[in-house]
Order: C-alpha cells, then structure tokens, then sequence
C-alpha cells in the first residue's frame, strides 16, 4: 500500500529515558523493523529530528542509529510543518511550556511524565490540548509492561474473586556518589529542579492503580529525605532537599486499600525492583516486572503461630506462575505504536494529557497529606476541565 512519512520532533532525547526507551528502544527499534503498518495495509515511518542542547551528544546520537536530522535550536523544528507529532522528555519543570509552545505551533503532542510540576499547570496544558483540537499522549509505561500486563488479565477473568488489598513495593539503593557514582542524576534529589520521589512515582501509581485495581479515592502520605547529602556528578557536594522516600496508602473505589512503599534509599531484598501483591476473597497474586505467579484459594496453606519452632512451612512454594502465552515487546515502543496509530489512524487512545493530569492530582494530594498530617481525598477532575 506504500509508506507514509510521520515527522517527530523530539527533544530530550539525550537524557538516559528519552535515549535508551524512547529514541533507541521504541522510535528506531519501529523504524528497522520498516516503519508500522496500518489497518489499511500503508506503512507509517517515524522520521525524528532529534532536539537538545549539546550538539556533541545529538550529532553522536543521529550518526549511531541512522538518524538524518539532528538540530539545537527548537523554535525553527516547531515551525517545520512537515513534522507533526513533538515528544518531549527533557525536565519536568520546562514541560508545560514546551508542549503548549508546540501545541500553538499545531503539533500533536506526546510527552514523559509528569506532565507539569503543579496540578494548575497540567489543566491548563490540558485545556490548550483540547482547544486546539490536537492529538495528545502521556506516557504510562508502567501498564505496558509484561507483569502488569498478566496481572490486569487475572483482575478481568475475576481471577481474585473479591479484591481486598494491594500492596506495592518499589525501589533501590542509589549511591551517594561517594563510595560509588550515583547511578540516577543529581537533580532527583533537589526540589528546587523537580526531584522528589513523590512527583515521580506517584504519577505512575495513579495510572496503574486506576487502570488495574480501582479508582484512587483518597491518599494517606508520609514523606523523607532519608540520605540528606549527596554527591553530584562534577564530584561536589550538595543538600538533598527532595524527598528520597514516600510510604503511602490509598483508598480504592470499590472498597480496596493500597499501599505503596517508594524509595531510593532501601536495598532490595524481594523478587525484582517493583513487585504488587494482591490478595483477594479467592486468590493471591504477586507480579514484577515480568514474571507473576498466583495462589488460589485451595492452594492457600494453613500457618499456626509457634515462635518457639523454626517455620515448617516454606511459604514460596504453593505459588504457580502465570504461563507466558504470548511474547511481550517493549512497552514503551509499544505505546509509541498505539499513539503513532491514534495521530494517523484515529484509533482510540485514552492515556491523554488529562491522564497525566490525574497523576499530578495524586501528588499534590500526597503532599497536601504528608504536610497536614492526615487523609485526603482525591476529587473526579472532569468537572474542571
């Protein structure tokens, strides 16, 4: 049927995310294997002109994948109007005048999360969105991954019976940069450039929780800065003043309670970096980020408390894995191609900016809490938009 050019522009590409997922593993990974085929047989080829501000980096980065079109200056790609799509994952704090800066320049737009640093900002960029009549995309990366994936199947088939609880833990030890170099940048960890754990990962809670277990209705929120000096990558030191930890709990439609542990000071002693436990009236389930095995409610063993005995029970056995029926690409190529088939097709895509918007509601909300010191509830957002 042929093939169809489709013009992106994107900027922030040479951050660790915007390079390794989005650029190499999604938009270069779609482009060798001849572009993405529509429903009608034509064939979509990603052409990027990759946006930054080391020209160094971006001349690197077009000559190892191929990549024709590399520039610093991103007034002059906006008004290119043969591309039509901007992607952004550079700093959080620069996002919504980006996107409404591309949105004005009739671009659709797709962008990392958060979509803003404040719930104000994030509607707005909304409102400009829908306004202008454009396509626009946020990305939750987190629901395309294989272990989500299982576990949103076994939620479906009523595999749980009747949900009870999630419990959510996430996160690593990252380095100091005294003892070792940190392995996440420094920025994570000053509030004052958009760090804190709280704006990064409950974005991501909010969309996993809603789209897997129930509405989020109301949160309860502890924050820390655990490690209060760290090391910067010129080998300086600097205060942390971003929370490094966040232990929150969340009330679910339906009755469900989660609770999400988040932390870059803790070491891991568990199945992978993020794992959920479910527990339902007729089955149990833990998932990571690929793997999931279950418990029925027949296999359920019958524990007696003794302290004064070594446990007779290993509790990992009675557990079966979820069969692998399918192999599971890349998540985030695989959104890419769901947005790519939403601008060229219009084919349904509900993870739009009003999404993203809802993940920064739960972080202001989490805040509100962990500064007052109580629960809060979290309010349906389409009355505002």
């Amino acid at each position: 049927m042929g093939e169809k050019r489709l013009g992106i522009v994107m900027n922030g590409v040479t951050g660790r995310m915007g390079m390794n997922q989005h650029l190499v593993r999604s938009i270069v990974a779609i482009r060798r294997e001849g572009g993405l085929t529509l429903k009608t047989g034509e064939r979509v080829m990603p052409d990027p002109i990759l946006i930054g501000r080391n020209e160094e980096k971006l001349a690197a980065l077009a000559k190892a994948y191929g990549i024709g079109r590399w520039a610093t200056d991103l007034d002059t790609a906006l008004a290119d109007r043969n591309d039509t799509v901007f992607f952004d994952a550079a700093t959080t704090q620069m996002r919504p005048a980006l996107l409404a800066k591309a949105i004005e320049a009739g671009k659709h737009v797709y962008c990392e999360k958060p979509v803003a640093t404040n719930l104000e900002e994030a509607l707005a960029i909304v409102r400009k969105a829908k306004a202008a009549g454009i396509k626009h995309g946020v990305v939750q990366d987190k629901l395309f991954l294989p272990g989500l994936r299982k576990l949103k199947l076994l939620t479906d088939s009523g595999f749980f019976g009747r949900l009870l609880s999630v419990r959510g833990e996430f996160g690593y030890w990252v380095f100091e940069g005294d003892l070792q170099p940190a392995q996440r940048p420094s920025w994570n960890y000053r509030s004052e450039d958009g760090g804190g754990i709280i704006l990064d990962m409950l974005c991501h809670w909010r969309y996993v929780l809603d789209n897997t277990f129930g509405t989020v209705r109301s949160v309860s929120c502890l924050g820390a800065t655990h490690i209060p000096e760290r090391i910067d990558e010129a080998g300086r030191r600097y205060k942390a003043t971003a929370d490094d930890a966040a232990y929150a709990t969340f009330q679910l439609e339906g009755g469900v309670i989660a609770h999400f542990n988040s932390s870059w000071a803790t070491r891991v002693r568990r199945d992978d970096l993020l794992t959920l436990h479910v527990d339902g009236t007729h089955g149990s389930a833990v998932a990571g980020l690929q793997d999931v095995v279950t418990q029925q409610r027949m296999a359920t063993p019958k524990p007696v408390w003794n302290p004064d005995i070594k446990q007779p029970i290993n509790f990992y056995e009675g557990w079966q894995p979820v069969p692998e029926t399918q192999a599971f690409d890349n998540g985030f190529k695989l959104q890419w191609e769901a947005f790519i088939r939403h601008v060229c097709e219009d084919a349904p895509y509900k993870w739009d900016l009003l999404e993203g918007a809802k993940g920064v509601q739960l972080v202001e909300c989490a805040l509100k809490s962990w500064k007052e010191r109580r629960w809060v509830d979290v309010p349906e957002l389409t009355a505002r938009v």
